[in-house]
């Protein structure tokens, strides 16, 4: 059963049966009728394929599966409360006197999705198709929203239309919001013994052929039923995708210090670049070559800006008209490994990241000490982030396997 975000008001309805411990107390603090209350926990219930309360004669007290939900329903809640603060702020607001508490009571589904898919898109038409609804009612969900806040969301260009600030600051808390409620549902899943979801995992290249291979094979034999998604992407659109709630954690190459305050990074290992070439080099025959030795050929190196390059600019930082000239760029490592069998080319790279290579001769590692390169690899995290059980297992078994290639 694929899991949709539920309605709104059904969440707040739960939140406060939770709280209240009675369906009777909790309707006139959600406007609604008992038998209206009843009905929402029911289909709550049967979207979860779990029984959310039990009913005693002194109240409803909530299950386990109910304790679960109620934690990732409230987390939902204080992000979009976060999102419509931060949006108040962005923008010209003429409601502050409402809270952020209020505001969230009126908020739909059905709003937040529009409000996602159009500040993705930057297109009522592309968002509609997205989605899967008019634009008409793309257009009327966004207007409804601009107006419960009293704050432009969407403004018009030459090419179409561009989100503020404050659609942004929404659209961002809104699908950290929902990242909660397929936490939630996972986790009740997992409780019922039925294993769903998916982990997604942005991947950078000092971790995809060390860490990562070995502890996906593992977390898969004990954890089949869960999917494992890896994004490839550049640094920066990778650590984009996971502050918005749609990457559960980044693997690799570490900044320092960290890009931003809302996430926090944990080192794995640390080790050195060093220079690879192909057999027969002819450095491979220069006892102890030097960096005006290194300079005679071209490299190949990563782009601009990631530690790797860094790290190659270093070498030659004290000699910089040694520097060499005839680059090529590029993070794909299959390019990077063809390039140097079939040209005298360098390039910098961990040992860890070709192992197989250097296993099979197909690739040489030139004798140039690098000890000051090591590079941190580790995992980097969302602050507020809250791991289920079977995400802290994956990360666990990574952990673990760092462990491994520490000691080797």
């Amino acid at each position: 059963m694929e899991f949709t975000v539920p309605n709104l008001r059904h969440l707040r309805v739960f939140l406060e049966v939770t709280e209240q411990k009675s369906i009777s107390k909790a309707a006139p603090r959600v406007f609604l009728s008992q038998p209206a209350i009843t009905q929402a926990l029911a289909r709550l219930e049967e979207m979860l394929q779990t029984e959310l309360f039990e009913r005693r004669a002194e109240g409803m007290y909530p299950t386990e599966s109910g304790e679960v939900w109620y934690n990732r329903v409230e987390r939902c809640v204080n992000y979009l409360m976060q999102g419509i603060r931060d949006a108040l702020r962005s923008g010209a607001a003429n409601s502050r006197n409402q809270s952020a508490q209020q505001m969230v009571s009126l908020l739909t589904t059905t709003q937040l999705r529009a409000l996602v898919a159009v500040t993705e898109a930057q297109n009522f038409s592309i968002a509609s198709r997205a989605v899967g609804v008019s634009q008409s009612s793309l257009h009327r969900a966004a207007r409804e929203l601009e107006h419960l806040l009293q704050v432009p969301l969407f403004e018009k260009t030459s090419t179409g239309i561009s989100a503020t600030k404050a659609a942004q600051a929404l659209a961002r808390a809104t699908k950290l919001a929902f990242s909660e409620l397929y936490q939630g549902y996972s986790e009740v899943s997992a409780l019922q013994f039925r294993e769903v979801g998916k982990i997604i995992v942005g991947s950078m290249p000092l971790a995809r052929t060390s860490i990562l291979p070995e502890a996906i094979i593992r977390f898969s034999e004990s954890h089949p039923d869960i999917d494992i998604q890896v994004v490839d992407a550049p640094y920066n659109d990778l650590l984009h995708h996971l502050r918005h709630g749609e990457l559960d954690f980044l693997i690799g190459a570490l900044r320092f210090p960290p890009p931003v305050d809302d996430v926090i990074q944990e080192e794995l290992l640390s080790p050195p670049l060093a220079v690879i070439c192909r057999p027969g080099h002819p450095l491979m025959e220069v006892k102890n070559p030097g960096v005006a030795d290194l300079a005679k050929y071209a490299w190949v190196v990563p782009r601009q800006g990631t530690p790797t390059r860094k790290a190659f600019e270093a070498l030659f930082e004290d000699q910089p008209e040694l520097r060499p000239q005839r680059l090529v760029e590029t993070s794909s490592q299959i390019l990077i490994r063809e390039l140097l069998r079939g040209s005298d080319r360098l390039t910098l790279i961990s040992t860890h990241q070709i192992e197989l290579e250097l296993s099979i001769g197909i690739l040489s590692v030139l004798p140039v000490s690098l000890e000051h390169t090591r590079r941190a690899i580790g995992l980097t995290l969302r602050h507020n982030w809250q791991a289920t059980p079977s995400q802290m297992k994956f990360l666990d078994i990574l952990r673990s396997q760092a462990e491994v290639l520490r000691d080797m």
